[in-house]
């Protein structure tokens, strides 16, 4: 208790029963116990207190503080000022200073690069074989491959668009004359668009129409 009022004493603030037994949680002290070291401390003049009402608050003798005059105040008003000043500098160096190493840590080391140029090299190699092999004429995917891979990607399509529509339709008929929002109604059943999980259906049904252009050509 001795010790919680010291503190408050170098911070020179009045507080009440309940301030101190919060303070004092740590050590299982109970508001009653509290009360009764505060009322023992001002009996014995180690501290003062001023009743409002049915509630007692302490604070610090204040004639064990040294009141500084009006010169004083006015050099500790600019010794504050020049402490400003210095913090301020300081926190400018520090964030120079964190913005560095950060630029730093962003920067690849020397084996990173080694080892991100070998890998892009290997990438390009491939690359070019590739390319050779497709200026010389070398079928890279045979007739029948590609025609079951056309056939897949066709009927996955279809089923896909089906879907789309058969959903619309069947959840149209069910938020018609429900009074939930059509969101919160969604989300509460679990329910995901495919521009809720970044899925777009238009670049796939672009290129199933341009195959089935190009087979329409073809024949």
């Amino acid at each position: 208790m001795k010790e919680m009022m010291i503190s408050r004493t170098e911070q020179n603030r009045p507080l009440n029963s309940q301030n101190v037994a919060d303070a004092l949680q740590k050590f299982s002290l109970k508001k009653t116990a509290v009360q009764k070291g505060l009322d023992a401390l001002a009996d014995s003049g180690q501290i003062s207190f001023k009743e409002y009402g049915k509630q007692k608050i302490y604070l610090a003798r204040q004639d064990q503080f040294d009141i500084p005059n009006g010169e004083e105040l006015e050099e500790m008003k600019k010794a504050n000022s020049k402490l400003q000043e210095e913090l301020a500098e300081q926190k400018k160096i520090t964030s120079e200073v964190e913005s560095e190493i950060k630029g730093l840590q962003s920067n690849l080391t020397l084996d990173e690069i080694r080892s991100k140029e070998a890998r892009l090299q290997s990438e390009v190699q491939e690359m070019e074989e590739k390319l050779k092999k497709l200026q010389s004429g070398v079928i890279l995917v045979k007739p029948e491959d590609k025609k079951i891979i056309e056939e897949t990607f066709s009927e996955k399509t279809n089923q896909w668009r089906k879907r789309k529509r058969m959903f619309k339709e069947l959840w149209d008929n069910i938020t018609e004359n429900s009074p939930k929002d059509q969101k919160e109604f969604k989300e509460e059943l679990g329910l995901e668009y495919d521009e809720d999980v970044d899925v777009n259906f238009q670049p796939y049904s672009e290129m199933l129409a341009s195959l089935n252009k190009r087979r329409k050509v073809s024949r």
